[in-house]
């Protein structure tokens, strides 16, 4: 092993990028000798385990041939099928299936694995799912997908997914990607990949570059990629229309004083603001001067709502910060409650797939396009994923990254599309997975 793997090409990296990779591959061929049936053979995947915690690879970041040593005495030792059940070992089998799945050892490990007790019988049950269907089937994979969205037809359904770049996808990103993947491809629609680059204080090209990398992992078949700066020219136009039609107002109410005030449902002084006192400060926020970055554009709705977020919610607001595409272009940039139903609109959308989180925001989002004028857009509503003991929450996430106890967002121990692969994690497993949630609105806990 050693000799293939120091004469191959240094492109494959059999033995490491590096000295230091060459001296650890070096490390493992060595141990994996002892990796035999006999007294020692648990106590030596126990400590091999343990390595592997916080490791995809035995070394850096790549299959080397450390791990095709370790693979190659596991595969052939009997006492493996008696102890690999054992909690402490779940690092370790994780690693081997990995290793198993790999293209470029999978025929070697089929002739390998053939031989081992038990294979017959597994070959037997992986033909039966062969049988019903590869990964991405749909309701054939396990969750209910017979949810009849209204109005839609072959060809006429068109559905977007619209990531934020202000980090990298995790596993809700990505139900929220394959969902509507499945249906735009069920109704032989359209699917459009759409960056919701409304908040340059958070967004940064890194990010875009690594969402469209995860599309491609996980196999998304897009359309077209669109972004939401691409249409804040029509935004704000249509931003001052509704200003002239007294449905926007500008509100220059201190932040904290403008929350208490929609928590307990009192109008803002602001609300009496003439359409030409509104139009004078809209033109300080488009200028983002010191008058204009006090104040903030409101939808007027119904501030005695029971549901809050009908209670005037703010449409506009202003940030200095260059955007990653736009640079300093625009000092207004509209909110997510206003820029997703005109967008939504404006390109085509028919079916909007959300979270079921922002039910109560959905007669906002209906009531916002008929505000502008605009033609419906469907919605429906499906269960988020819910876990205990991981968070998907980017602002955490990104805390983790900042504060120095993670390196990146591909950190193993992330919930994100790239730290689950790191670690070891088969891209058809986290789809099978995703789709067995279906789309069902029923809240599951895992």
């Amino acid at each position: 092993l050693r000799f293939v793997a120091r004469s191959a090409p240094p492109a494959t990296g059999l033995y490491g990028t590096d000295n230091l990779d060459a001296t650890l591959v070096d490390h493992w061929l060595d141990q994996a000798s002892a990796v035999v049936s006999g007294g020692a053979f648990q106590g030596m995947c126990e400590t091999i385990a343990a390595y592997l915690a916080t490791r995809t690879h035995l070394v850096g970041h790549g299959l080397t041939v450390a791990d095709l040593a370790v693979w190659g005495q596991l595969s052939c030792a009997r006492q493996w099928e008696a102890v690999k059940k054992a909690p402490a070992l779940a690092h370790l089998v994780r690693w081997l299936d990995m290793c198993t799945a790999h293209r470029v050892i999978s025929d070697v490990a089929a002739e390998t694995v053939a031989a081992r007790p038990g294979a017959k019988r597994a070959a037997t049950q992986a033909q039966k799912v062969a049988d019903n269907g590869s990964v991405g089937g749909g309701a054939d994979a396990g969750g209910s997908f017979d949810i009849n969205l209204e109005n839609a037809s072959e060809g006429n359904v068109v559905t977007r997914f619209p990531p934020e770049p202000s980090g990298f996808l995790h596993i809700g990103h990505a139900k929220a990607a394959l969902l509507n993947q499945y249906f735009a491809r069920q109704y032989k629609g359209k699917l459009i990949i759409r960056f919701d680059d409304t908040n340059p204080s958070k967004e940064k090209n890194e990010f875009v570059e690594s969402i469209l990398a995860d599309c491609a992992t996980l196999g998304l078949d897009h359309d077209v990629v669109t972004y939401t700066s691409d249409s804040f020219p029509q935004i704000l136009e249509m931003g001052a229309k509704l200003i002239r039609e007294g449905k926007i107002y500008i509100d220059d109410t201190p932040m904290e004083k403008m929350r208490e005030e929609r928590i307990n449902r009192v109008d803002s002084a602001a609300r009496a603001n003439t359409v030409e006192a509104n139009l004078v400060l809209w033109g300080d926020m488009l200028a983002g001067n010191a008058q204009g970055l006090e104040c903030a554009a409101r939808f007027r709705m119904d501030m005695q709502n029971d549901n809050g977020a009908l209670r005037d919610p703010v449409a506009f607001r202003c940030n200095l910060t260059p955007h990653h595409r736009t640079g300093t272009t625009y000092k207004v940039y509209p909110t997510y409650d206003c820029a997703c139903p005109f967008v939504d609109s404006f390109e085509g959308v028919t079916h909007a797939l959300r979270t079921s989180e922002y039910r109560d925001r959905e007669p906002q989002y209906v009531q916002v396009q008929a505000m502008m004028g605009l033609r419906k857009v469907h919605i429906w509503d499906y269960s988020r994923l819910n876990f205990v003991y991981t968070t998907l929450s980017k602002r955490k996430l990104q805390w983790f990254v900042d504060n120095g106890h993670a390196d990146s967002w591909d950190d193993p121990r992330f919930p994100t599309v790239q730290g689950m692969t790191r670690r070891g994690l088969c891209i058809d497993a986290l789809k099978e997975f995703i789709l067995m949630q279906g789309a069902s609105r029923n809240v599951n806990l895992m």
